[in-house]
């Protein structure tokens, strides 16, 4: 029996390893794509960054993870990869401290930054600098950087540019620790009207997350988390159907329709319905008339009533 138990913990430390791997994948490809729109809008012909991997998402505070430059771009030799930057060491470890972009006209001498990393931005030729944190829920998160390799002021326009493409990594970030967040939600076991409810709102967040998720493999996870918890209503619950109603239960939703009738059940009205799901008031209107018509409902309540019996909605 401890042989069994220890494998199957082996399996489980295998499987979180993968699970990390993956997310670190991701994160990797949403950072070159920042860096490279960093190097297209502000004109620096130089750019790079990383993110940290501390658990829960710390860093940026003392004692906290640091920040390991991982992706480079226009970049000519390898010097910057690897460098840890940890929360004010440097111009990076400067914006990290502050949560704010931070640059410097001339690198080796600037005197508003320690210089721990001068050996690796001058085998690069690097002059002057700049740092954008990446913020997701008060906490730094990682560092974007564009550089030129003269020593000339670096204006406003580009400042702006490198925050918009910061803003892209956080965006990233943010929605995937919340999609993460609601799966666990889901996973959990119900248990009472109340646990039924918080199941019930999570369903309804993780349909309206899910035409933003890039990540094509985590998308396909939170549809079928979703259709799992529609599915549990066959299980024990009062709206189950039963019967010769279970066996009538094949309606076809469309995604948006399921969306917008997944919204409504949580209370949402049209309005905030389509600011969550990013449409247009009018075209949620459409889509829960076409909801209702298929469900042969009259009234909201009812549809979302008949999406339950058939199993649709949790």
């Amino acid at each position: 029996m401890t042989g069994m138990t220890e494998a199957v913990e082996a399996v489980k430390a295998v499987e979180a390893v993968r699970a990390v791997e993956a997310v670190r994948a991701v994160e990797a490809v949403r950072m070159r794509a920042a860096l490279a729109r960093l190097r297209r809008t502000t004109g620096l012909p130089v750019a790079f960054g990383g993110l940290t991997h501390a658990a829960d998402g710390e860093s940026g505070e003392a004692g906290g993870a640091p920040v390991r430059i991982a992706d480079l771009d226009g970049t000519v030799t390898g010097a910057l990869r690897g460098l840890a930057i940890s929360s004010g060491n440097g111009l990076g470890g400067k914006s990290m401290a502050l949560a704010r972009p931070c640059a410097v006209t001339d690198y080796r001498v600037a005197r508003q930054i320690s210089h721990e990393y001068d050996a690796a931005v001058s085998a690069e030729g690097l002059r002057s600098v700049l740092a954008v944190p990446v913020v997701v829920r008060r906490k730094v998160r990682g560092v974007l950087y564009g550089a030129l390799r003269t020593a000339l002021p670096i204006g406003d326009r580009a400042f702006e540019a490198a925050v918009a493409a910061a803003r892209d990594v956080e965006q990233s970030l943010l929605v995937r620790e919340e999609v993460r967040r609601l799966l666990s939600v889901a996973r959990e076991p119900v248990a009472g009207r109340a646990a039924w409810e918080e199941v019930r709102a999570a369903h309804s967040e993780l349909r309206a997350l899910a035409p933003r998720i890039e990540d094509s493999p985590l998308r396909d996870e939170l549809l079928a988390v979703c259709a799992r918890l529609a599915g549990a209503t066959a299980v024990g619950h009062a709206e189950a159907p039963t019967g010769a109603a279970a066996r009538e239960m094949p309606i076809g939703l469309a995604p948006r329709e399921l969306d917008v009738l997944s919204c409504v059940a949580s209370g949402s009205t049209n309005a905030a319905a389509a600011e969550l799901l990013g449409l247009r008031p009018e075209t949620v209107k459409g889509y829960l008339r076409a909801a209702m018509r298929k469900l042969g409902a009259h009234t909201r309540l009812e549809a979302v009533v008949a999406a339950r019996r058939a199993g649709l909605l949790p």
